[in-house]
């Protein structure tokens, strides 16, 4: 399994999303980067999201739309194209490559399933960009 590697700063690249792609009014548990894949805790509050364990932290609910510290407003984004950087690093650079919640990386991609990211939450489309879902 390889880990997807970000390169600058992810930002939604599809033009003019509507409100129904995103997730909003819920706050940072945590220092969240621009295009983390996000999970609801228990607590309210949006937190990366992790394959590691077959748990609730493995339900992605979207990816977030720009960085936030904890305790700030983000949004949680899916169904739209996110910019990832010039090429989308790692070993999923062809188009059409399934996604998966990573299982080391908080808030990461990998191109093989881990232990709670079983389906696929995002897919390469090869030039740079993903689009981002959810498994929620």
């Amino acid at each position: 399994m390889a880990e997807v590697t970000r390169t600058g700063t992810p930002t939604i690249s599809t033009p003019f999303p509507g409100k129904e792609h995103f997730i909003v009014g819920l706050k940072a548990g945590e220092a969240i980067a621009g295009g983390d894949a996000l999970y609801i805790k228990s607590d309210g509050l949006l937190w990366k999201a992790t394959g590691a364990a077959a748990n609730a932290a493995a339900q992605c609910v979207g990816f977030a739309a720009m960085a936030a510290s904890v305790g700030e407003s983000v949004s949680a984004a899916r169904g739209v194209m996110i910019g990832y950087g010039p090429n989308v690093s790692g070993t999923p650079t062809a188009a059409g490559a399934p996604l998966y919640l990573s299982g080391t990386v908080a808030g990461g991609l990998a191109d093989a399933a881990s232990t709670g990211g079983t389906t696929p939450i995002a897919y390469a489309v090869g030039d740079g960009r993903i689009f981002a879902k959810s498994n929620w």
